[in-house]
């Protein structure tokens, strides 16, 4: 309840009490600033010292590799053989351990996010914040998935506006941009995603913006309920990887078998084989049902009619998807079959 003073002499009190409150908070943020001061030279000098290490390291891993190649096996005692293997394998440990580190050192943002947001440290100096971040970019992607696959829904069976489609484009657009930025800084805090499934939003963003140029007429029309059915089984397909990744990596992260930042993704990867291999048919049938629409789209294109560039563009697009998701997806699924070749050799 707020203070109601009903004297003077009350008030008096009420503000020297109020004073003293005062002088606390300019004695508390003066030490808060002194604070942030100092974690700024000991991040300066870690991230410096972490570079010099890095440099002496990469310079002994040559200094041994010269020495391995000028003395053969047969010069070097058994002993020193052996401490040269464990020394390689410290060093290896070390760099894992120095990623770890930089987690929660600034550095200088990527291409994208300089682009983007410009000069700004984006890293997360606590591991509760990382987690918190990575939590709500998990719960956006759930979220405009349903809303997605609801608005996909409307202008596929309810409404055909042209209006309507061009706003359902421009979500996708926002969306898949979105991803791009939050992706990219998961991964300066520490996430580790998987190329292609960063890549493929960035071409996704791509072909979006392409959709909602193209203009009214016969050849829309022609694609555009082959389109929004696509987006349908896409948004159904990722509810189903939400669903099922995100109760799978919390199993492995309890089990320690995977990292506290790694993420649900579009696609398929080789820690999903414990569980998630009835994923395998749908992700196989989107990426086919991608290569579709880019075979419809180039058959549109060599019509007498076509004349928007949009056709084209959004042919290469689906072409690209298709490739990178299938093939990405294809080397998961083969590089499984070669280590349970290799186990069964061994057995």
């Amino acid at each position: 309840m707020l203070f109601s003073p009903t004297d003077f002499s009350e008030c008096l009190r009420e503000w020297d009490d109020l004073e003293k409150g005062y002088q606390q908070i300019q004695d508390t943020h003066r030490l808060y600033k002194q604070k942030l001061e100092e974690v700024a030279k000991l991040q300066d000098s870690c991230s410096g010292a972490i570079a010099r290490q890095r440099k002496r390291l990469k310079e002994l891993t040559a200094s041994l590799e010269q020495c391995k190649n000028n003395h053969p096996t047969p010069k070097l005692s058994p002993d020193d053989v052996d401490a040269i293997a464990e020394i390689e394998d410290s060093i290896r440990d070390r760099a894992n351990a120095f990623t770890e580190m930089e987690a929660f050192l600034p550095k200088k943002n990527g291409l994208y996010l300089t682009l983007v947001l410009g000069n700004v440290n984006v890293t997360l100096l606590n591991k509760q914040s990382k987690f918190a971040y990575k939590d709500e970019y998990e719960k956006f992607k759930l979220v405009l998935t349903v809303i997605l696959f609801v608005f996909s829904f409307t202008c596929r069976f309810l409404f055909s506006y042209r209006a309507l489609d061009a706003l359902f484009n421009f979500l996708l657009v926002w969306y898949y941009c979105t991803l791009t930025i939050r992706e990219s800084i998961l991964i300066t805090n520490g996430s580790r995603i998987k190329g292609w499934w960063v890549f493929h939003h960035y071409v996704s963003t791509f072909l979006s913006g392409v959709m909602l140029t193209w203009p009214e007429g016969a050849l829309y029309q022609m694609f555009r309920s082959q389109f929004l059915t696509y987006c349908l089984y896409q948004s159904f397909v990722q509810f189903l990887q939400y669903y099922y990744q995100s109760g799978c990596l919390y199993r492995l992260r309890a089990l320690g078998e995977r990292h506290n930042m790694d993420l649900t993704v579009e696609g398929f990867q080789s820690w999903m084989w414990r569980g998630l291999t009835f994923l395998l048919p749908f992700l196989f049938f989107g990426h086919f049902w991608q290569l579709y629409n880019g075979i419809t789209l180039f058959k549109m294109f060599q019509l007498p009619e076509c004349k928007e560039w949009q056709v084209v563009m959004c042919g290469c697009s689906y072409m690209v998807l298709f490739m990178g998701n299938f093939f990405t997806t294809l080397g998961v699924v083969y590089q499984k079959y070669i280590n349970n070749q290799d186990k069964s050799k061994t057995l």
